[in-house]
């Protein structure tokens, strides 16, 4: 094993022994650095050393690249890996694969950041979530629709929700800054639209933070209340629209002469139960039990919730046609139920003398006149299907079915007495 002192002179010099496929000079300089010839002309630093047995020699790399300087300092640090009893040969893997992993996941991020923002949202409807209703997911593809699609009455073509223009953008580039030009421009022309739907993709961000394939993506302050708190409608009263006690009698006589007779009863059936409009709508008549007097609709709140079904109501339900499965069914609707009952209830308001009175005011209207007979709260709370408000109601009340039929039938009947009606069961 030939050795000698390094100089930029000696490597430049240094040539293959002839007859031979390589040679190897060594350095005194710095321990187990060498200098290879091949045959062919080409040269390279290398380092050789002992461990475990075995004597890896790793290349360093070309003279013409490398300065001697350099080279040593390399070599020292082999030495120093085998001196601790390291192979650096694994010790360059190891570092190899950690390097290689970083590129991966840079190279990952880098493909994700490009991903468009509406891809994620459809990944966001498509995962499942159980306190989500029918119409509710309705109202996050609606404000998402891309729109251009055929209108059902007219020639025109539907409009953009609005958060088709804030979904077409990468989701890694929407900003605060972005978010609040994209409301801005939004308010000018559907202010409560546009409100409604940023708090859904406020939601929408905070489900990507807590998602593993996203949380990288998204900025989780675009949506921070401060930044657009400017730029939100102010909330507005909500209607306080309901029949009063003397309007009873005009509103009976109206929605009674209604020639559709599943119209009426669903309207006199909202007031009688404080129902929301869709879940009375979807009512089936698997789960009306006439001989028990009870049935099972859906709630927003708990999913499902079986109320009472008072005699009157009972009379009605009973004397329409089984057209399907749905109690008020409905041969024009696409999903074979009632939809849009609302212009039927304006034209018997107006028949009637009657201020406006929305569908939801009938519910509310329900929980008002019910004060009437004194009924409990929670009573009246529990038909409806509002979340408890108090500790008791919570934790400690569980009113049976018998007890909401006691109180349900008193004001069903009080209703009656107000509005002058008069009927017997049919037989």
């Amino acid at each position: 094993m030939t050795k000698v002192s390094f100089t930029a002179p000696r490597v430049n010099d240094y040539k293959c022994d002839d007859g031979k496929d390589q040679s190897i000079l060594w350095d005194t300089g710095a321990p187990g650095l060498g200098l290879r010839a091949t045959a062919n002309g080409s040269k390279a630093y290398i380092f050789q050393a002992k461990i475990n047995g075995k004597e890896p020699r790793i290349t360093i790399g070309d003279p013409v690249t490398w300065r001697l300087q350099d080279a040593r300092e390399k070599a020292r640090l082999y030495k120093v890996m085998v001196d601790n009893g390291q192979n650096p040969r694994d010790v360059i893997a190891a570092e190899l694969a950690i390097y290689q992993a970083e590129r991966d996941a840079q190279t990952q991020l880098s493909a994700k950041q490009n991903l468009i923002a509406r891809t994620v949202w459809d990944s966001y409807l498509a995962a499942p979530h159980p306190k989500w209703g029918a119409q509710h997911r309705a109202d996050h593809v609606i404000a998402a629709n891309e729109g251009g699609s055929d209108c059902k009455i007219g020639s025109k073509k539907s409009k953009a929700g609005p958060l088709a223009s804030l979904l077409c953008k990468p989701i890694h580039e929407i900003t605060a800054l972005i978010v609040q030009d994209w409301l801005t421009t939004e308010c000018k022309t559907r202010a409560t639209t546009a409100h409604n739907a940023y708090r859904k993709f406020r939601t929408f961000i905070r489900w990507c933070t807590k998602h593993h394939d996203y949380k990288q993506l998204v900025h989780a302050d675009c949506c921070l209340a401060d930044s657009v708190k400017e730029i939100l409608p102010r909330n507005k009263t909500k209607a306080n629209d309901s029949l009063q006690r003397e309007q009873l009698t005009s509103w009976f006589a109206s929605v009674r002469n209604i020639d559709n007779s599943i119209l009426s009863a669903y309207l006199q059936g909202l007031l009688f139960t404080g129902a929301r409009r869709t879940e009375l709508a979807e009512l089936r008549w698997a789960d009306v039990d006439f001989q028990w007097c009870k049935m099972t609709i859906g709630d927003k709140v708990e999913g499902r919730r079986t109320i009472p079904l008072t005699p009157y109501l009972s009379n009605l339900l009973a004397a329409l046609p089984h057209s399907n499965d749905w109690v008020f069914s409905s041969t024009s609707a696409a999903s074979g139920h009632i939809e849009a009952p609302t212009k039927a209830h304006a034209k018997a308001l107006v028949a009637a003398e009657l201020p406006h009175v929305s569908l939801h005011g009938l519910r509310r209207s329900f929980g008002t006149l019910a004060e009437w007979v004194e009924v409990p709260a929670g009573v009246a709370a529990q038909i409806m299907g509002h979340k408890p408000s108090a500790i008791a109601e919570k934790h400690y009340i569980q009113r049976p079915i018998d007890i909401l039929r006691m109180w349900h039938v008193k004001i069903e009947a009080w209703i009656l007495e107000q509005a002058g009606i008069k009927w017997k069961p049919s037989e």
